[in-house]
């Protein structure tokens, strides 16, 4: 009779929580050997970033600066009178038929269209 060998249970393989034939146990803490530049990578990014939202805030309020705002740029009697002027309405004083008497346009003249040469 042949007694076959049998094969490493899996228990017998896994030392320490790692394999055998593993060719190196520190596998897995082998990202601490690069922290600093990742660190230092990392802070870069930041900073690029803070400096990219500083530059974007100073654009901003240069923009802010160059746009008219009638409240901020004119003076405080200015904006009253602009309200004024707002509140201001054609007054109906003349009837539409005055208007009519007054006018030197012919009613009966063919409709404008722009570009067509009577």
């Amino acid at each position: 009779s042949t007694t076959a060998t049998s094969p490493k249970s899996k228990e017998d393989q896994v030392v320490n929580g790692h394999d055998e034939n593993e060719n190196n146990p520190f596998a897995e803490y082998m990202w601490m050997e690069n922290e600093e530049d990742f660190d230092r990578q990392v802070e870069e990014e930041l900073q690029e970033q803070e400096f990219l939202d500083r530059c974007f805030q100073e654009m901003l309020e240069e923009e802010d600066q160059d746009w008219f705002i009638p409240s901020r740029d004119l003076p405080q009697g200015m904006g009253q009178l602009q309200q004024q002027l707002n509140g201001l309405s054609i007054g109906d004083d003349h009837s539409s038929e005055d208007i009519l008497s007054k006018s030197n346009l012919n009613p009966d003249a063919k409709e404008f269209v722009p570009g067509v040469k009577y």
